[in-house]
């Protein structure tokens, strides 16, 4: 029986690498798929993994229909057995259905790989329609690490090291972004916007590793640990901020 399958979990915790290896195995076996992905972080039509392993894709846009894509390929007499699909966080809700109407009328196997929540802690609506459609929800068992060593939990945007909490869903990758404004100006530099993955403790406390180093530079010790935000050259409300 074929199956709608999302495996989920947080950056850095090999999902692309995952579906690269299920996309070989189920080749190697003699079945034939298509891999799909959108927004890579190595451009568009690829799917790439962080340990460097990276394959051609199907770029996915708001205008993809998976039923189409599958039937147009069927109908060719290409054999289309699964389908991998990589970043599915981004996906629209609409096209999971499609995804699953896939597996239920035609008995394609589809693999979704995707991050649940953004870096608001809110759930991207391709994840939350994936979670309730899948079949099996799998959380993947390797563990992303926050800077402190624990378990990350939550996918953190830092601009220039300090996190944020506001700005738009989607913006992939780590990339340079040029702020309007006299801070970038005066700051005689276009800020760079990254993610990291980081514990609830230290999500909660809005504390990176680039604040904690700056912490850690004051040679202060404290009984308890303070939002990284307010530390001076972290950018946040501090009075030398």
């Amino acid at each position: 029986m074929a199956e709608l399958v999302f495996f989920s979990g947080t950056m850095d915790c090999g999902k692309s690498t995952l579906a690269l290896q299920m996309d070989h195995n189920h080749r190697v076996r003699g079945r034939g798929g298509v891999r799909f992905s959108r927004n890579d972080r190595a451009g568009e039509s690829r799917i790439s993994s962080r340990l460097g392993l990276e394959t051609d894709a199907v770029e996915v846009v708001d205008g993809t229909d998976f039923w189409e894509e599958v039937m147009r390929r069927r109908t060719l007499g290409q054999r289309v057995d699964y389908l991998i699909c990589d970043e599915a966080q981004f996906y629209t809700p609409a096209q999971v259905e499609q995804l699953a109407k896939v597996v239920d009328e035609i008995d394609v196997d589809v693999f979704a790989f995707g991050i649940t929540a953004d870096f608001r802690t809110r759930l991207f609506p391709g994840s939350q329609r994936l979670i309730e459609l899948a079949d099996r929800v799998q959380v993947l068992q390797v563990e992303a690490l926050c800077w402190c060593g624990r378990r990350a939990t939550h996918n953190a945007r830092t601009v220039d090291g300090v996190m944020v909490t506001e700005g738009a869903q989607v913006v992939v990758g780590d990339v340079d972004m040029a702020v309007d404004g006299p801070a970038a100006t005066a700051a005689g530099h276009v800020p760079v916007v990254g993610y990291e993955t980081l514990c609830r403790r230290h999500f909660m406390r809005r504390v990176t590793a680039h604040g904690a180093n700056l912490m850690a530079e004051q040679d202060q010790l404290l009984p308890f640990e303070v939002d990284a935000c307010l530390w001076r050259g972290t950018g946040g409300t501090g009075a030398d901020a």
